[in-house]
């Protein structure tokens, strides 16, 4: 018995070692500088509650990554029927899914189903129509299967461009979940700087590489003629900070699609930041082909629809090299670099819902948990010794190690301690408390009978037992479906409960077990204090 008592001693010594090993960083401010070099150096995690920082609800305009594909399409169409040798008129996209065109040749029609039918199978009919003069016009729809895959997955790409661009951004412990259909909510704990935090998240970044008209008036277009084929853009900052205007063809010549890399660098002339992009292997041989074939022309990098740089093209660049310039300081630059380096959202984004809390606000909240957890267990202490007494003080023990390695093991597994994860310890304390409770009463009841402590003991936890399972497991469960599918503090609750059960059955059930069975054995005592 006595060895037994040595292994199961042994067994909870390592558990609490371990268990306070991943805790010194939490409990001391000041590590030697070994610890920090070569051991666990984390703390504990705090959610956006306690830390402070940022939750914002956004909404994926889904609508727009359809327009972009029927823009796409009616492109790709046009040039299409060209190649066919099929005749037609104005082309256009006229709705959010649909493309309008009129067949100058009705006799053409079954040629034009066979294009549609090998190069557009996304593209339905939607309409058709005789005009006076014999021509046919027709609408060409969006299938609504493709449709629903588009919205669908724009939303799983944004989601996954956004969680790229905050783990470039160095956001600890961010969470970035889906909801609904087109939603996604996004916590950001220990953000200071929300304006730059916003931007980054909700920049489109969309790259392009387009030629200048340069063969039709800027003035004549600034008047409303635009040719077709062109449009107006302007520089960084847009129309309304006074930006000079361009006239760019429309057609995209190189995307950042194409990109492998994008990194900041310092300029040798004036020592400014700018952002250097390294395209990947197909990249470099399109850009090389483009600059090949427009040199003495002007090509404009293009993002979000604002022209960055438009220099003349000297001679064909090979290496898949170029720069974007501007005037940027050195945060400005960075933040470009990421969302480059991310990729481009399919579609924009809205900002629904914007709550910041502040670090006071979170210190505040910590302040209060602490004491309420103190406060607590410090009444629960005292009400087990006096009620108890030496049992009590033996439940007591088992507490105080219960919440020790409970906080241990959330840093050993990364949790993330929130507001209602307070809430979740203190919940723990007291299904601690209350199986110690129940196996004091089974041995009372057994002492009551006339057995002797070691048999009341061995009876009470019996007894006990298989109650305190029961219990434990029901909560267990009803805490892994809150985790499961939850959200946000939900899920720290939950945490924090499914954790503390663990610990708490460990504490209550095995440690104290072993405080008793070496008191009994050691001192051989006759008369239990319970």
């Amino acid at each position: 018995m006595l060895k037994s008592i040595r292994f199961r001693a042994t067994l909870i010594a390592l558990i609490c070692i371990v268990a306070l090993f991943f805790l010194t960083p939490t409990l001391i401010q000041e590590l030697p500088d070994f610890w920090k070099q070569k051991l666990p150096k984390d703390k504990i995690r705090l959610g956006l509650d306690l830390q402070g920082g940022m939750h914002l609800v956004l909404e994926v305009d889904t609508m727009k990554a359809i327009e972009s594909m029927m823009e796409r399409l009616s492109g790709n169409l046009k040039e299409t029927l060209m190649a066919q040798k099929i005749r037609f008129r104005n082309i256009e996209r006229a709705a959010e899914q649909t493309i309008s065109l009129e067949l100058t040749n009705p006799a053409e029609r079954g040629n034009f189903e066979k294009v549609l039918q090998d190069y557009f199978p996304d593209l339905v009919f939607a309409s058709s129509s005789s005009m006076t003069d014999g021509r046919e016009k027709i609408s060409l729809q969006l299938k609504k299967s493709r449709a629903d895959e588009i919205k669908k997955m724009s939303v799983e790409q944004s989601l996954e461009t956004i969680r790229n661009r905050i783990d470039q951004f160095g956001i600890s412990e961010p969470e970035i979940i889906p909801q609904g259909d087109d939603r996604i909510v996004i916590q950001l704990p220990g953000v200071t700087d929300a304006n730059r935090a916003k931007n980054l998240i909700g920049k489109t970044a969309l790259l392009e590489f387009k030629l200048l008209d340069e063969d039709h008036s800027l003035e004549e277009a600034l008047r409303g003629n635009v040719p077709d084929g062109s449009f107006i853009a302007y520089g960084a900052g847009g129309r309304r900070a006074g930006a000079a205007p361009y006239l760019l063809k429309s057609k995209t010549l190189l995307s950042g699609d194409a990109l492998e890399s994008a990194k900041v660098q310092i300029g040798d002339r004036f020592g400014t930041p700018h952002v250097s992009m390294k395209f990947n292997a197909q990249g470099a041989r399109d850009f090389e082909r483009i600059t090949g074939e427009n040199v003495g022309k002007r090509l404009a990098i293009v993002l979000d629809g604002n022209v960055y740089s438009a220099p003349v093209i000297k001679q064909r660049i090979a290496g898949g090299q170029a720069v974007i310039e501007g005037s940027f300081d050195m945060e400005e630059a960075r933040d470009l670099a990421i969302v480059l380096r991310a990729g481009a959202l399919p579609a924009p984004v809205n900002i629904l819902e914007e709550r910041t809390v502040g670090p006071s606000l979170g210190q505040d909240s910590i302040r209060s948990g602490i004491w309420s957890c103190l406060v607590s267990g410090f009444l629960i202490i005292v009400f087990m010794a006096f009620y108890y007494r030496l049992s009590g003080l033996i439940a007591d023990l088992a507490l105080v190690l219960n919440i020790a390695l409970l906080l241990g093991f959330m840093v050993m597994i990364g949790a993330t301690l929130t507001l209602p994860g307070i809430a979740g310890i203190i919940l723990t304390v007291g299904m601690a408390v209350d199986a110690n409770i129940l196996i004091c009463e089974r041995i009372r009841e057994e002492l009551r009978v006339g057995k002797t402590p070691r048999a009341a003991v061995e009876a009470g936890y019996t007894k006990a037992f298989l109650t305190i399972f029961d219990s434990n497991t029901t909560s267990l469960l009803v805490a892994l479906f809150l985790f499961g599918f939850g959200t946000g503090p939900v899920k720290g609750f939950a945490v924090t409960l499914t954790v503390g059960i663990l610990t708490s059955m460990f504490t209550a059930v095995y440690v104290t077990r072993v405080v008793y069975d070496y008191i009994l054995w050691n001192h051989k005592i006759t008369k239990l204090s319970i």
